[in-house]
């Protein structure tokens, strides 16, 4: 079978997510190798592909511009931000990006990488600050079914009307037949809430 050939542009972009997942995979395995997670119940520090993360954060950039194009910058919560790289790409794409973790070792690794003003070390269920952020942005972080389901209904419920969520690996589809919710894109995990 043929492929069509790339262009120029898909060749570069190409070259620039390579270095971007060798630099990221280097940290990602000195993070599981440190992680202090309960693995039986939470994940360790897994990156989301950069591809998709990339086509989510700009969907979601171009959403926000089109629809609200008085207001900005747009702010951008990373639940369990590990080494920063969301936050990171978030930040070039004009989103306030802030980001919490728990397991040490990424902490710091994030932290050197936004600034611990950008950075807390804080757990998912004692957070309390959801309400505040445009777009909230998870991947699975939790390894226990059920748990898992409860932290979905916790951050929907805690999301702020017109708010934005990044969900990637849920567990529940109820969101989707909550009419609270309006899923923006077909294949992307992007909700907005009513407002």
């Amino acid at each position: 079978m043929d492929f069509p050939a790339l262009t120029e542009e898909e060749e570069i972009r190409d070259i620039y997510f390579g270095i971007i997942n060798r630099f990221i995979g280097f940290y990602t395995r000195d993070s599981q190798k440190h992680s202090a997670n309960d693995t039986a119940n939470e994940y360790p520090f897994v990156p989301m592909d950069t591809r998709q993360l990339f086509a989510q954060l700009h969907f979601v950039a171009a959403y926000l511009q089109k629809n609200k194009p008085d207001k900005g910058p747009f702010t951008l919560l990373d639940i369990g931000c590990g080494i920063g790289n969301v936050m990171l790409f978030a930040e070039q794409m004009g989103f306030e990006a802030y980001g919490f973790e728990k397991d040490e070792y990424p902490l710091s690794i994030a932290r050197k990488l936004m600034g611990e003003e950008r950075v807390s070390r804080d757990d998912l269920w004692r957070y309390n600050d959801y309400g505040r952020f445009d777009v909230i942005y998870y991947f699975r972080p939790l390894a226990n079914g059920e748990a898992q389901r409860r932290f979905e209904k916790m951050i929907e419920d805690a999301l702020r009307p017109g708010g934005i969520l990044i969900a990637n690996r849920k567990m529940s589809a109820d969101i989707d037949t909550d009419s609270r919710f309006e899923r923006l894109h077909g294949e992307l995990p992007v909700w907005r809430k009513g407002v």
